[in-house]
């Protein structure tokens, strides 16, 4: 894969917007592993390779385990994810997917029985700007790290 354009390089200006979203949402009170996995579970059904190498690797820095982050996909399907947890990620699904779903009233239902009103608009920001940098990383053709030693022949 090929790099199409290198935006923290061009647009410094709005790269660095971004990035003081980034540090404003870090500070706020949605935990570091399910903001995690929230933009793991979003860079996946973008297909954002660059950014879900980047928060898988985040994530495990800080303690997620591999059987989680392998089940993320599936997580209706897998015990592992708590009620908050799922909650998050039916959000993430649904704000994702957003033409297609509408955000509806059940999924909006289940975040709010988990999440307080600045929390939800807190993830629903934090969604928003995952699917930003998704879009931003997949149309400059962004490429993850590769160590050689993992790169496919």
């Amino acid at each position: 894969m090929t790099p199409r354009f290198a935006p923290f390089k061009i647009v410094t200006d709005l790269t660095n917007a971004l990035l003081a979203v980034e540090k404003a949402l870090a500070a706020t009170s949605i935990e570091h592993s399910l903001a995690e996995l929230v933009k793991i579970r979003a860079s996946q059904i973008n297909g954002c390779a660059f950014c879900v190498h980047m928060h898988v690797t985040d994530a495990k820095a800080h303690g997620e385990t591999d059987m989680r982050l392998f089940l993320l996909d599936t997580w209706r399907e897998s015990p592992l994810f708590t009620d908050r947890e799922r909650a998050a990620l039916a959000w993430t699904e649904s704000l994702t997917r957003i033409a297609k779903t509408g955000a509806p009233d059940a999924d909006y239902e289940l975040v709010k029985s988990q999440f307080t009103d600045i929390e939800i608009a807190t993830l629903s920001v934090m969604i928003g700007q995952i699917n930003a940098w998704n879009r931003l990383q997949v149309a400059a053709r962004a490429v993850h790290p590769v160590q050689p030693a993992v790169a496919a022949a």
